[in-house]
């Protein structure tokens, strides 16, 4: 999309821009599972933990220089034989949604992922976020589970849709 220009996102720069995204899905939707809006020490860690990991924060930007939304990875769980697997989100601001900035950053990245000899990335999606569900089946993931009644927010109980992609990457895996 030749409207967004895509860069690495970092603390001192974008972390109150990104906080403000997140916010508003805490706020207004349940793409996170939180309650509560995050402060910029939460931003502090969740960039300490990015960077420590050296996991992608890839932000898209309008023609103005403004974050318009952004996506990032991360450890899946931390055991040692998923090292070649991460967790992905991404977040649009409220309103660029529908433009086609998800499917931007979600191809971002897959090339990411491959970029670190990554094989498998998951998304974790409400269950109602069927343009989320959507989004990723057309990008190649495919739908390997339903957690019924995983998280209870805005009064009702929530599922969620686990995705997977497999990516041909590493040529070559190790144990350890």
């Amino acid at each position: 999309m030749s409207e967004f220009a895509l860069r690495a996102c970092n603390l001192e720069e974008h972390g109150k821009e990104i906080l403000v995204i997140l916010n508003d899905a805490i706020v207004n939707s349940t793409a996170l599972y939180d309650y509560v809006p995050r402060t910029i020490e939460n931003m502090v860690s969740w960039f300490a933990a990015k960077d420590a990991g050296e996991f992608p924060v890839v932000g898209a930007f309008d023609d103005r220089g403004q974050l318009v939304g952004f996506g990032s990875f991360g450890t899946f769980r931390a055991y040692p034989a998923y090292k070649y697997t991460v967790e992905h989100s991404v977040y649009v601001r409220e309103d660029q949604r529908g433009r086609g900035l998800g499917r931007v950053l979600v191809s971002q990245l897959i090339e990411e992922a491959k970029a670190r000899d990554l094989h498998t990335m998951i998304g974790v999606i409400d269950s109602s976020n069927v343009a989320s569900i959507n989004l990723h089946e057309s990008l190649g993931f495919s739908r390997v589970g339903l957690i019924p009644q995983v998280g209870f927010k805005f009064g009702r109980w929530l599922d969620v849709v686990l995705m997977q992609i497999v990516l041909a990457t590493p040529a070559e895996p190790v144990d350890g």
